[in-house]
């Protein structure tokens, strides 16, 4: 039987939110950027709370319609990344989201323009900017077919996609799906490794 997948709506904001806060509380670079179990448990979810909420604006948040897993995509156009460094107005937006989730924690700020240094912007993608699976219903394949529904659009529709991996374990996942990385590794200062990954679309037989 397949995955169900609806896309979700302001409503869903809060279940967004708190699968991203468990499906990351043990990730390598959420540890990195809230060092210490209970500093993490009391502030993580902040930060998820913004990246739900920019998704919610400005891209497409797919859940399955039992509420175990969601996926958030942005829709990159050529020549431009994912839109974190700066927004419309000009607002510097990692100094704004540091703001809003923990002034005093420069990694917070840090992580948005590492990341946004090395986002490819010659060619439009989807960006897979999170994905998260409870932490019960790992391994079922959720994760897996959130990613798929919208590989197949890109393939009919000749788009590539990119994301960062954050864990080894993750980066496998990716290159099973057909995403290889760039060659270009983002080591964070004194933290773990990132792997940019991209996927070219394929061809229907």
């Amino acid at each position: 039987m397949g995955v169900a997948i609806r896309t979700a709506r302001e409503s869903d904001r809060q279940l967004v939110v708190r699968l991203l806060d468990e499906a990351f509380q043990d990730d390598p670079v959420s540890g990195w950027v809230f060092p210490g179990e209970e500093y993490r448990r009391r502030t993580h979810h902040r930060l998820m709370a913004a990246f739900t909420d920019a998704v919610l604006a400005d891209g497409r948040i797919d859940v399955t319609e039992d509420g175990a897993a969601c996926a958030l995509w942005l829709s990159v156009p050529a020549g431009e990344n994912s839109g974190e460094e700066r927004g419309d107005g000009g607002d510097d937006v990692p100094v704004l989201v540091r703001e809003a989730v923990d002034p005093e924690n420069e990694r917070v700020e840090l992580i948005a323009r590492l990341t946004d240094g090395i986002h490819p912007s010659d060619r439009a993608h989807e960006y897979l900017w999170m994905i998260g699976v409870a932490p019960d219903r790992q391994g079922e394949g959720l994760g897996t077919a959130l990613i798929e529904s919208v590989l197949d659009r890109c393939d009919r529709e000749g788009l590539p996609a990119y994301l960062e991996a954050s864990s080894g374990r993750s980066r496998e996942l990716y290159e099973r799906l057909g995403f290889e990385c760039t060659g270009r590794a983002l080591d964070l200062p004194d933290g773990p490794r990132m792997w940019p990954m991209w996927r070219e679309p394929r061809q229907s037989a």
